[in-house]
Order: structure tokens, then sequence, then C-alpha cells
């Protein structure tokens, strides 16, 4: 393909909004434009990109006995309303009426739309297991958009939906498309790690996220240094090994004048104290119910974990009419006096290492010391509540966390009967009873996954593609293309090339060398090819390696099969 004839509109300079190195390198090197905030026009190269990621895509789901459908962007409130979650999935989902005020939503996520297909059209257990996927367009209305790819409003996302007639037929499910997702980030060239996650407002267990590990990752991923443990920070679980109760003496509850004294970091000055002897007291509203939570001082509250204790809908910081309603003053908030009629106070397993503690005290600007749990106030649950920090202990094994950055672009999920129970999807067994089809759900982030692999693969030229999903594998380019003999070399190299199945794209614009060679390591194809007066004389070009910069003067007769050991190993 000549250059010349592709819409490639690189840029010098970096886009003032682009914060991450994909972000500014998809606009400079003329892949994409945003046509309005987390909204993307791609453009030839990117989209020759995202063409072959699904290839890869498509090829392992197969190999694993899937089947592709595509089921409308489009979908009718009374399928979200039948499974519950029209009212609970949030803001993010994106609503709108046609001209009867009927209501609609642009799907973010399909599994009502698909357990509503399966329900109607598979009622029989001779016809399950089946396993049904789609790439198609995503929509979630992000509150910010950012990070270009990473977290945008419209996406392309490839789902898939698998159904079963027994709990072990979903565990072998599971485990093809852990497997194929294992493939296809092998093949698409991604250093990433599957890590243990929380299902969030799919619902579901046994998930696990697939991280592209990248310094910008939204996602902290927390891993066993002694083991392949890992799980993301929501989900990674604390070892508590301490004591179960406060022990020792400890001087009554005494209460402390400490004027504008709210933060930790103030009252650990102000008390000369240490920030774990601290009991942090956060007031949640959980579904319709107020709960205190304590966490030492020197831990944060994982609100996943909260959610989860009370496998609630909606976890919410509390107003501060709930606070006051409790007999608490904002900024001052403590355990002591408080009506468990009114609140749940709930603790971390970490509040029963300390036995003499700093809280608020339900009083402007005061707080109590010496405050012992069981003595001064009771704890209705103590679990883990809080998230793991470096050092900790590792859940699975004798080693200790450490932390990692990573981009999700791929989630599996083990559903069960959560969305088959609700939309009906039920078969007759072969004693002729009706049971509830037993789902799983598998997802990748199709155009989360380029982003990701350039965020892997960059330096500060350019892209460095991996080969597999390059938008071409090699780059012819002569130094001047007005030369006769040089532009018929090259025109011949590309025709070669592509006739032995390689991908060309071949330079021919009227430009001066050095902005060619920028705009190649721009764009960053695997390959380089320059045909020069210099090597010509000779029956040679330049080959050089985009992510080594190795070059090789090869001879034109041989070059055909040596771009092809290259490539192959590339």
């Amino acid at each position: 393909m000549k250059q010349s004839q592709i819409l490639i509109p690189t840029l010098r300079e970096v886009p003032s909004d682009a914060e991450i190195a994909s972000h500014k390198l998809l606009l400079r090197a003329g892949m994409a434009r945003p046509i309005a905030s987390g909204v993307y026009t791609f453009l030839p190269l990117a989209l020759r990109v995202l063409h072959k990621i699904q290839a890869i895509v498509r090829d392992e789901m197969n190999r694993a006995g899937a089947q592709e459908i595509l089921m409308p962007a489009i979908q009718p409130a009374e399928l979200w309303q039948k499974s519950g979650r029209w009212d609970v999935y949030g803001p993010e989902l994106m609503r709108l009426s046609d001209r009867h005020d009927r209501p609609f939503a642009l799907g973010p996520t399909h599994e009502e739309v698909v357990s509503s297909l399966v329900a109607d059209e598979i009622n029989s257990y001779k016809k399950l297991p089946i396993n049904l996927y789609q790439i198609q367009t995503k929509f979630r209305d992000e509150v910010r958009p950012r990070f270009g790819l990473i977290r945008c409003r419209e996406f392309i996302m490839k789902d898939a939906y698998s159904f079963d007639t027994t709990q072990e037929g979903l565990d072998k499910s599971f485990d093809a498309m852990f497997d194929a997702y294992q493939r296809i980030f092998t093949r698409v060239g991604l250093n990433f790690r599957a890590v243990e996650a929380d299902a969030g407002s799919i619902g579901g267990t046994g998930t696990y996220e697939f991280m592209a590990l990248c310094e910008i990752g939204e996602d902290t991923i927390a891993y066993s240094d002694q083991s392949d443990y890992a799980a993301n920070l929501e989900k990674a679980e604390t070892v508590y090994e301490g004591p179960t109760a406060p022990t020792g003496d400890v001087a009554a509850a005494e209460k402390v004048h400490t004027p504008g004294v709210r933060t930790i970091d103030q009252l650990v000055e102000a008390l000369n104290v240490e920030a774990r002897d601290i009991f942090k007291s956060l007031v949640y509203k959980v579904d319709d119910k107020i709960v205190l939570v304590l966490v030492r001082g020197d831990h944060e509250l994982n609100e996943v974990k909260l959610k989860n204790l009370y496998d609630a809908t909606f976890v919410d910081m509390a107003s501060e009419a709930d606070i006051l309603a409790i007999g608490a003053v904002p900024g001052f908030i403590g355990p002591v006096g408080l009506d468990p009629e009114k609140v749940d106070i709930v603790a971390d397993n970490f509040i029963q290492e300390i036995s003499s503690a700093v809280v608020g005290g339900n009083e402007a600007d005061y707080h109590l010391k010496n405050v012992q749990y069981g003595r001064d106030f009771q704890v209705k649950t103590f679990t883990d509540l809080r998230n793991v920090v470096e050092g900790d202990k590792s859940p699975r094994d004798n080693g200790r966390i450490q932390f990692a950055r990573g981009v999700e672009v791929g989630h599996v999920f083990k559903l069960g009967t959560k969305y088959s129970k609700a939309m009906g999807t039920k078969f007759l067994d072969e004693n002729g009873r009706e049971q509830t089809v037993i789902m799983g759900c598998y997802g990748i982030g199709v155009s989360r996954t380029l982003a990701a692999a350039i965020e892997q693969n960059n330096d500060e030229n350019g892209i460095i593609w991996p080969a597999s999903i390059a938008p071409y594998h090699v780059h012819v380019i002569p130094i001047n293309a007005k030369v006769e003999e040089q532009y018929a070399v090259s025109e011949r190299i590309t025709q070669e090339l592509t006739q032995a199945g390689l991908e060309v794209l071949f330079d021919d614009r009227p430009e001066r060398a050095g902005v060619k060679f920028k705009d190649a390591d721009l764009i960053g194809l695997p390959l380089r090819i320059t045909v020069s007066d210099k090597l010509l004389p000779e029956g040679q070009v330049e080959v050089r390696v985009r992510r080594t910069g190795e070059t090789f003067n090869v001879e034109l007769d041989k070059l055909t099969g040596f771009v092809q050991e290259l490539i192959a190993k590339l």
C-alpha cells in the first residue's frame, strides 16, 4: 500500500489534553481522532490493528468452541427491569427513549439480551452447553473519560456467555475461556497477569481480571513475591493473625480537647500518638442501613469489602444529616455512646490489635483517648475490611505482598443463575424436570487492548508494534522517491513481499528522508527497509528492526526470505 494514498495525519506536537503515552501516540501517529470526550474515530492504521486483535480473539474463541453472534446495541428497558439492573446500574448506563417514549439503553454489556435469547431458543439439556460471543461497540457514560482509549464512553468489546446444565459444566466452560484468554493476550504480545477480582455490578463468583502491566494502570495489583498469587486491590485479602481481644489494663477513657483537629495526621501531631493507635470512624449508608466502619488510622477502608459484607447494592458516604441522626458529629465521629439500634458498628480485624485507642468524641472539638473495644463500645462484626499494603502476608503462601500497576483488558466471571433465574432461562433435564441454566460471562476490551499494547511498546520516538498486531509488517522507504531507480526498486520490494504474504507500507511521498524516518519511527512498524543510492550499486538495501535498532545490509535477491525469518522471530 502506498503511503500517499492512506489517511495518516501525523502530528509533530503532543496534544495538550493527552496525558499518557498511548493517548499521545495514537493522536500523533494519525491513528485516532476524538469527536467528543471519550468518543473516537479510528483512522486506517488503528482500524487495521483492531481487525488483527479481533482476528486473534475470533480464532481463539472459535478454537474454544464458542459461536459468534451479533446482538443489538440498543436494548429495551424491560429486559433490564426484568433483571433488576435498570434502577441499580447507575448513571453510567446511557438511557434514551424512542418516539413513542419507550425507554431503551445503549448496551454496556449484554447479559439480559443473551439470556432472553437462550430462554426463547433453547429448552432442552440436549442443546447445552453452548457458548455465544460477539465483538461489538459498547457504551458507558463515564463520569470522567480519560487516558484516551483506556477509559472512554464508546469502545469495542468482545463479550461471551456460556450456558451449562451443571456447576461442573460451568467450571469446564470457565476453564476453557480462561485458557483461551491466556493464548489471546500472549499472541497479542502483552505482558499480562491474571488476578483474582471482585465481580462488581456484573455479579457472580470465581472472577479473574487479565491485567496488562504498565505504570499508568488505573488498577493496583497485589501479588505474592513467592508464588503466582495475584489479586486486584479490591479483592486482595488480608491475613489477620493477631490477638482476638485487647489485653492488659487500660486507663479509663478520657475526653481530650482537640479544637480544629480532624485528620489522622493532625491527631498524630496534636496527641503525640502513632497513626495505628487511632481508629478511623467512617459512616456509610449501605443500601438503607447506616453503618459505622472502624479501621486503623494507618489503613484504608476497602469499600468493595464493605459492600460484599452486606451483599449490598449501594454503598455511599453518609450525609451530614445521617451522621447527626445517629448521635455523631462530622469531623469528630467515634463509636463510643452510639445506639446500636440506630447504627451498625463493624470493624476491620486489625482493630483488635489495639488495646488503647484514640477515637472521635461525638462532640465538636473533642476526641477520646484510652478507648478499648468491648469495654467502651461493642463491635457487631470483625472482618477483613481494609486494603492490603505492601509487606502484608500473602493469603496463599508465606510470601509478602508487593504492588504493581495494570490496565484491565479482560474479565471472566462465573455468573451462576443470577441472570438466568431473573430472565427465566430454563431447560428440561433428562427426567423432564425444569431447571435453571448456569451461566458464565467473559469480556475482552478490544480497543483498550490496542491502547495497552502501545503503552507497553513505545520509546521516545514512537510506537513499537508487536508483529502480530502491527498495521503493516514492513515499511519500505526510498531515500528519494523522485529517483527513478529507488522508486522502482521500492515498488518491486513491496510487490515481492506482498506476494510472500507480508503486509507492506510503501512511503512513496516526495518528502525529505528525515521526515520519512521520523514518521516511520512514530508509526512503529516492526521492520523498515531503506532503499538508497549508497547500497543499491551493491544490490543491497538496509533492513532495520524498530524494537532493537539493529540494522542489516541485505542483498535484494535474498531479501524476501530474510524478512520472513525476521518477522517470524518478532
